[in-house]
């Protein structure tokens, strides 16, 4: 009798992580139909007003010649280009200065970034002086590691008009070419179109409904004032996610669109860049919340290894029995297929979804490592700068 009851609650457990599964699956699927694309230029399109495109840099010198050159190659009327060089200790400031100095280098101001305040994360000053310096009426805040296609601008302005968005944000093409960089990188899209109703982003007026990457962020100008700038995510180490709850608090709305084939960016180089990128933003990307930091670890051991353990315990029994062999491997064909599913979408490498238990391995070090480094020690370090917690423990 208690072996039967053991075996139904085994029967239970493994079909609700299916079910789970299931769902995701469901709202990966929509996800994907939801998010538009930018829409293609065709000459006849009115709405043109100035844009700023405002690049913070911080040491960037591998890649700020090329991000700035795409930038002034914008097929866009009106335009402007402003850099900021955020104390760099390597060439980024010569080679802005000649890029300034070259074909096209009107366009491009160059601002020196005043000293960090205190209260404030190195990006969102940096960002904020620049907004403050930008003369257009959208302002574009994108990164030095992004590069744009000539009609990248002209698109979005035009998503921007067709949407009547406040704040518009898009998925560039992830560039990546190290083991490490294929393997994890694309984890920031799994969690974001797994778990996040993306429809929902421009239709609910919740803040709890928001989607922003840092590398592409246009603004209205009004509603970009309306939230006080940068100012307003002044010690969020996360600040695009913020920007859209900011936005929407404010009686804003805010667009997300499909931009892989419009802009690319190569968001780090290298295992060592991957661990301490991811690790600076996990954990305060969770709102620097300890439950639901634990609450992700044990999301990502039940749906995506535990399946793994059941296979082995399979394995070592000798028997394929519905709880310990058939369930579970429908539990990893389903997770498998979600990672395949977004990988084609966004032009990712496809044979990294077959080692999608490896990634989650790694996402699990790195937010225990990201916990760590902000619960008990003095934060993430990121070019030559620490982000401890705001006084408060809680992100704004």
């Amino acid at each position: 009798m208690l072996q039967l009851g053991i075996f139904f609650t085994m029967i239970f457990y493994q079909l609700f992580i299916l079910a789970s599964l299931l769902v995701f699956l469901g709202i990966v699927l929509k996800n994907l139909g939801d998010l538009r694309a930018l829409p293609a230029v065709t000459g006849e399109e009115a709405y043109r007003p100035k844009v700023s495109l405002l690049v913070p840099a911080r040491n960037e010198e591998l890649n700020i010649r090329a991000c700035v050159s795409s930038l002034l190659g914008q097929r866009y009327a009106d335009f402007e280009v402003i850099v900021l060089d955020d104390h760099s200790s390597d060439g980024t400031l010569p080679a802005l200065r000649e890029l300034a100095a070259g074909p096209g280098g009107s366009k491009l101001r160059i601002l020196e970034g005043r000293e960090l305040p205190a209260g404030w994360h190195g990006k969102a000053w940096a960002c904020q002086q620049l907004g403050e310096a930008a003369s257009g009426e959208l302002l574009l805040f994108t990164d030095a590691d992004t590069r744009h296609r000539p009609d990248a601008l002209a698109r979005a302005v035009e998503a921007m008009g067709r949407s009547g968005a406040d704040m518009l944000s898009l998925t560039p093409f992830q560039q990546m070419a190290s083991f490490w960089e294929k393997l994890i990188v694309p984890l920031v899209y799994h969690i974001l179109f797994s778990y996040l109703p993306i429809a929902q982003v421009s239709r609910s007026a919740s803040p709890a409904f928001c989607y922003a990457i840092g590398q592409f962020i246009l603004f209205h100008r009004e509603a970009y004032e309306r939230i006080g700038g940068h100012r307003a995510v002044c010690n969020n180490i996360v600040e695009d996610v913020w920007l859209c709850k900011a936005v929407k608090r404010a009686g804003g709305r805010v667009a997300a669109f499909d931009g892989a084939d419009a802009v690319s960016c190569r968001m780090y180089r290298g295992l060592g860049e991957v661990w301490s990128g991811f690790s600076k933003n996990l954990y305060a990307g969770l709102g620097n919340n300890a439950a639901g930091l634990f609450g992700l670890l044990a999301l990502v051991a039940l749906l995506y290894l535990a399946p793994y353990g059941f296979l082995v315990s399979s394995a070592l029994q000798g028997e394929r029995s519905l709880d310990l062999f058939w369930l579970p491997l429908a539990q990893i064909v389903i997770a498998v297929l979600i990672r395949f599913l977004i990988a084609a979408k966004f032009r990712q490498p496809l044979w990294p979804s077959m080692l999608h238990a490896l990634s989650q391995v790694m996402l699990m070090l790195i937010a225990l490592n990201s916990f760590r480094l902000s619960a008990f020690g003095s934060g993430p370090q990121w070019k030559g700068r620490s982000y401890p917690l705001p006084e408060s423990g809680q992100q704004r």
